[in-house]
C-alpha cells in the first residue's frame, strides 16, 4: 500500500475551542508562558492559548497541511504573540524554546509517533511541560448502535489506519510513550468527550464522523476497506440518524502530561 496522508475538515477544525476541546492544557497555562502547538490545524485552539499567555506570551502553531496553515493566518494573524510556520511534526527543528509543548490530535495521523515525541521534548525547556490529547477510537461509542452501514463504514475506517500504521489506541499508550521519551511527573487524565442530544450543537458534535466520510473516504475505498457504494451508504444513513435517532455520542479521548527533566 503507498503511503496516506490525511486532512482533517476545516469545519470540524475551527468549531474546537481551548477550554472545550484541550480541557488540561487550558488548566495549566499561565501568562507569560512560551507554547508550541504541534500539527495546529486552523489554529483555533492555537489562537485561545494565544488568549490564554497574552501578549507577553509567545505562542508558535506548526502544521504540515499548507491549505490549514492559510486559513489559521487568515482568521487567526491579527494576535500579535502568535506566528504559525510550516513543520511536520516528524521533523521539528526547536530546541529547548518553550516552557508548554502540545498536540491535540495529531500523534493518532503519526506512523512514529515516537520519533515526533523526541521533537517534541527537544523543543521544551528544562522542567517545561508536554501535554498531548488524543483518541481511542476503539473505545469510541454511540447510544443506541449504530446503523450497521455506519458500522462497516467505521470497521473499515480503523482497518483503514491500521493498515497505515497509526494507532488506534494512542490515548492508551501515551504514557508509555512519554516514559520512553524520557519524560518525568508523568500524568493521565481521561477526557471523554460525550455529547447528548438537547446539549448545544449536539449535531455538530455527532456530524464529526460525516467530516471523516467526505474526507478520508475516498482513501479508505481506494485502499479496498470498502466500496464506494458502502461509503455514500455511510454517509446517507449516518446523515438521517444523526437527526432523529442518536441519542449519545462518546469520544474516548485522553491527556498526558510529563515534564521535562
Amino acid at each position: 500500500m503507498s503511503e496516506q496522508t490525511h486532512q482533517s475538515d476545516p469545519k470540524i477544525l475551527d468549531r474546537r475551542t481551548l477550554r472545550g476541546d484541550h480541557r488540561v492544557l487550558a488548566g495549566l497555562l499561565r501568562p507569560g508562558m512560551a507554547v508550541l502547538d504541534v500539527g495546529c490545524g486552523t489554529g483555533a485552539i492555537t489562537a485561545g492559548i494565544a488568549e490564554a499567555v497574552g501578549p507577553e506570551g509567545r505562542v508558535v502553531g506548526v502544521d504540515k497541511d499548507e491549505r490549514n496553515l492559510a486559513r489559521a493566518r487568515e482568521m487567526h494573524g491579527g494576535l500579535g504573540n502568535l506566528s504559525f510556520l510550516t513543520a511536520d511534526a516528524m521533523g521539528l527543528d526547536f530546541c529547548g524554546e518553550f516552557d508548554v509543548v502540545t498536540a491535540a490530535r495529531t500523534l493518532q495521523w503519526i506512523a512514529a509517533p515516537g520519533l515526533a515525541m523526541a521533537g517534541m521534548v527537544r523543543a521544551a525547556r528544562v522542567g517545561g511541560l508536554v501535554v498531548v490529547l488524543d483518541y481511542d477510537h476503539v473505545r469510541n461509542g454511540w447510544s443506541p448502535e449504530v446503523p450497521e452501514e455506519f458500522g462497516v463504514f467505521y470497521r473499515a475506517f480503523l482497518a483503514w489506519r491500521e493498515a497505515n500504521g497509526w494507532d488506534n489506541a494512542m490515548a492508551a499508550h501515551l504514557p508509555g510513550l512519554f516514559g520512553a521519551a524520557g519524560l518525568e511527573e508523568i500524568a493521565s487524565c481521561g477526557q471523554d468527550e460525550v455529547t447528548e442530544r438537547g446539549e448545544a450543537d449536539f449535531e455538530g458534535r455527532a456530524a464529526i464522523w460525516l467530516g471523516v466520510i467526505e474526507h478520508v473516504g475516498a482513501q479508505v475505498v481506494e485502499a479496498g476497506f470498502c466500496s464506494e457504494a458502502e461509503c455514500r451508504a455511510a454517509g446517507e444513513v449516518y446523515g438521517a440518524w444523526v437527526k432523529t435517532g442518536l441519542v449519545r455520542q462518546t469520544l474516548a479521548m485522553g491527556a498526558v502530561t510529563g515534564r521535562v527533566g
